[in-house]
């Protein structure tokens, strides 16, 4: 057995750790964005943006009215230099509509992603994957629905409890009623 040391004393460990050199503190490492943001600009300049960017934008890049009837699938970048091809979805009877207007969305797209970009457009005809939603403009307000049809709906659900059922039932009467008076 090794023998008993006694431990130092408070004057003695100051100058013990004045005199002795301790480890440096140890850093992370840096965050992965910071270290593949050189390569990744260096590919997004030799490659282009991707498919991503264009559905992000499809709105914008082929207008709205077409882009109710499309959405863009799949960016295939040719081989060896060769054409590349946008897949785009259609909903329904709109794809020979879509076909007659494929030079107009190729300039378009192509004006996005850069010159020559994409040199075919092929088309498949299927249902959307996501819903168009109408912005505020293309939204048309009802007329408002006038005091006696509104004290006749309330007459009416007067006997059902009150809450979100009721509401509910108003809410989906007034809808028929302004729909009907816009109708007549």
């Amino acid at each position: 057995m090794a023998p008993r040391r006694d431990l130092p004393t408070l004057q003695e460990a100051a100058q013990i750790l004045t005199a002795k050199r301790t480890r440096p503190q140890r850093r992370p490492p840096p965050p992965m964005g910071r270290a593949l943001n050189k390569t990744l600009k260096a590919l997004d300049a030799k490659f282009g943006q991707g498919s991503g960017a264009l559905e992000a934008r499809w709105r914008e890049v082929v207008g709205v009215e077409i882009a109710k009837r499309t959405e863009p699938v799949k960016l295939t970048r040719g081989r060896n230099g060769g054409p590349s091809s946008l897949e785009i979805r259609v909903a329904g009877p709109a794809a020979a509509i879509i076909q007659h207007q494929a030079h107009e969305i190729l300039a378009r797209v192509n004006l996005f992603l850069g010159a020559d970009a994409v040199q075919k457009l092929r088309i498949v005809q299927g249902p959307l994957q996501r819903k168009y939603e109408p912005t505020a403009k293309s939204r048309r307000r009802l007329p408002p629905l006038d005091a006696a049809a509104e004290a006749d709906l309330a007459k009416d659900l007067a006997a059902a409890p009150e809450g979100k059922l009721k509401a509910a039932l108003l809410a989906l009467g007034r809808g028929v009623l302004r729909q009907r008076g816009r109708v007549d």
